[in-house]
């Protein structure tokens, strides 16, 4: 390897460093005061806030990578600017295009390292964050997970249980239930099963329900219908899964596959992994914008201005990407299009901007 690549790659590397540092201790900071205030007045050991703070901020430190790239990149060009090394590079004939494609090669790798072994890493720690946290909220005494054998649902009332299956979700309705009752001893109270169940709201609504119990064998009446009291709801049930950072990349894969069956909407999952398999395009993309604006305002000497310029940026970037996506979850456009929206107007940004940037 040529001795400027080893120094270019260094630099840019050393750069991502620190603000990977800095922005892992702002994360650390704001989990650490969202914590205490969540537990405050609760009994705890005092560690218990800083430890769950340190699980938690993977998953929000995978969500800063973006600009993490970009502020990088602003950094690597202000330490070549300030050192003249620019202008040394470019007479002895390095062109600013050689040096972006350096960094977005680095990028590239780093985005595929950070998809392959930071994502899982992280996904790990926040299952384990939201395992512990769940301990402490009203919803420990209520769980809901979908398998290959579909929706399973444990609920609890007051003093009863209930072990609810489903084999299918139609609009707002549960086809194919079997519902398990329980006492406050875990002794069975009795089994219910239905074909259909209208979930609309909170108190289900049981269709043509053949009921089981010790000393009686119910057959179902024509028309006859129950109802149960639940903490689930069809919205509610919709929302259940939305927490896809805890969800390793064969989770996610394996998470679809169970979606499918239970006929539940794959459109959010399938953003998700769509956005995973592009990040590290992503991540290149930031880091040629950053880089391109960095050699256009050369001129501004103020490294205040650059880094402002930069946040500014990262603040427009953010929400027409957040905004790309709620479209694509609320299938206003193609789930497609949502992720490949933002990415599209990047390139086109960096396109027209790339123009003359050797002569910079």
């Amino acid at each position: 390897m040529k001795t400027y690549i080893k120094f270019l790659v260094g630099l840019f590397l050393k750069s991502f460093a620190n603000i990977m540092l800095i922005a892992f201790s702002l994360v650390i900071i704001l989990n650490l005061l969202s914590e205490l205030d969540f537990f405050k007045g609760m009994a705890i050991k005092t560690y218990f806030p800083i430890f769950l703070s340190i699980l938690n901020s993977p998953t929000l430190i995978f969500e800063m990578f973006p600009f993490i790239f970009l502020l990088s990149t602003q950094l690597f060009f202000i330490s070549l600017l300030n050192n003249n090394e620019i202008s040394i590079f470019k007479y002895s004939g390095l062109k600013n295009s050689k040096i972006l494609i350096i960094i977005s090669i680095v990028s590239f790798v780093l985005g595929f390292l950070i998809i392959t072994l930071f994502y899982n890493f992280s996904s790990n720690l926040k299952n384990l964050y939201l395992e512990l946290k769940s301990n402490y909220t009203k919803d420990g005494k209520y769980l809901a997970v979908i398998t290959k054998n579909g929706l399973w649902i444990r609920d609890k009332i007051e003093d009863t249980t209930f072990i609810i299956n489903a084999s299918k979700i139609e609009n707002e309705f549960l086809i194919d239930n079997f519902i398990t009752e329980f006492n406050q001893d875990y002794e069975v109270i009795r089994n219910i099963r239905s074909e259909k169940i209208d979930i609309k709201n909170k108190k289900w609504l049981i269709y043509n329900p053949t009921i089981y119990t010790d000393s009686n064998y119910k057959e179902n009446q024509e028309n006859e219908e129950i109802i149960i009291e639940t903490n689930f709801d069809y919205e509610r049930i919709q929302s259940l899964f939305s927490n896809l950072s805890s969800l390793s990349l064969f989770e996610l894969i394996k998470l679809r596959d169970n979606y499918k069956t239970l006929n539940y909407s794959t459109t959010e999952v399938n953003i998700h992994l769509l956005k995973l398999f592009l990040y590290p395009i992503y991540m290149v993309l930031m880091t040629i914008l950053s880089g391109i604006i960095m050699l256009k305002i050369r001129k501004y000497e103020s490294s205040t201005f650059k880094i402002s310029f930069g946040l500014f940026l990262s603040v427009i970037i953010y929400y027409i990407n957040n905004f790309s996506n709620i479209l694509g979850k609320v299938e206003k456009i193609p789930m497609s299009l949502s992720v490949l929206m933002p990415l599209f107007l990047l390139m086109m940004i960096n396109g027209m901007m790339v123009y003359k940037i050797n002569d910079e």
